[in-house]
């Protein structure tokens, strides 16, 4: 059974769109850090089981993984929308394998600068092997107690982890996520500011320093 995972802070406006996407999971569990604008009422109605955590995409992904009773985890984030066909996707690489997967990274923009960046993202992943979790993860269970799980980190939690798990393949299914940030931010801007997030990261700077810059 594969176990869907979905940390959420405030995010009623696209939770239901997500659970949708995610009907075929053998269950669907949402882990709140302490919302306040609907988002456990969203929960509930979209027939998601709901925990709470401490307030951190590491330390919710975490909390979700220990409720989990699926063999398989799939984490994803709440302004993310697997694509039709995910399911038999992650079926037939759960039948072949036990590596871990990720989906196709597309944001939901027409914009000719949403289309380099999904570009920019697949070269990431087939050169430097680093998805991040806004393409969805899909890990056995065996795999991710091995590695030793989320990290409780506000930022990176994914590449954290991702360093841990080893080669990452790409499923032919995409997840499809939210542009607001790159629209609200500047789409060179954001672009240049996850960059630099990621090069920091590899250079030792703090959690704290990174979540600050990112936000």
């Amino acid at each position: 059974m594969i176990s869907a995972i979905i940390p959420v802070l405030n995010a009623a406006p696209a939770l239901p769109a997500c659970l949708a996407a995610l009907e075929g999971a053998g269950e669907a569990i949402v882990v709140d850090g302490g919302s306040t604008d609907g988002s456990v009422e969203a929960a509930r109605r979209g027939g998601a089981r709901l925990v709470a955590a401490p307030r951190g995409r590491g330390s919710q992904l975490r909390a979700g993984a220990d409720a989990a009773s699926g063999s398989w985890l799939l984490f994803v984030h709440a302004d993310t929308l697997l694509s039709d066909g995910w399911r038999e996707a992650a079926e037939a690489h759960i039948a072949g394998s036990r590596a871990p997967a990720c989906f196709r990274f597309r944001l939901d923009d027409n914009a000719w600068q949403a289309r380099l960046i999904e570009r920019g993202v697949a070269l990431r992943v087939r050169l430097l092997g680093l998805p991040y979790g806004d393409q969805g993860l899909l890990i056995s269970r065996i795999d991710y107690d091995a590695a030793g799980g989320y990290r409780p980190l506000p930022l990176m939690e994914d590449v954290d982890l991702v360093r841990r798990i080893g080669q990452v393949r790409v499923l032919a299914a995409e997840a499809v996520t939210s542009a607001a940030r790159w629209r609200r931010d500047g789409w060179a801007r954001r672009s240049l500011r996850n960059l630099a997030c990621l090069a920091l990261h590899r250079m030792g700077a703090s959690p704290a320093r990174l979540a600050a810059l990112y936000e």
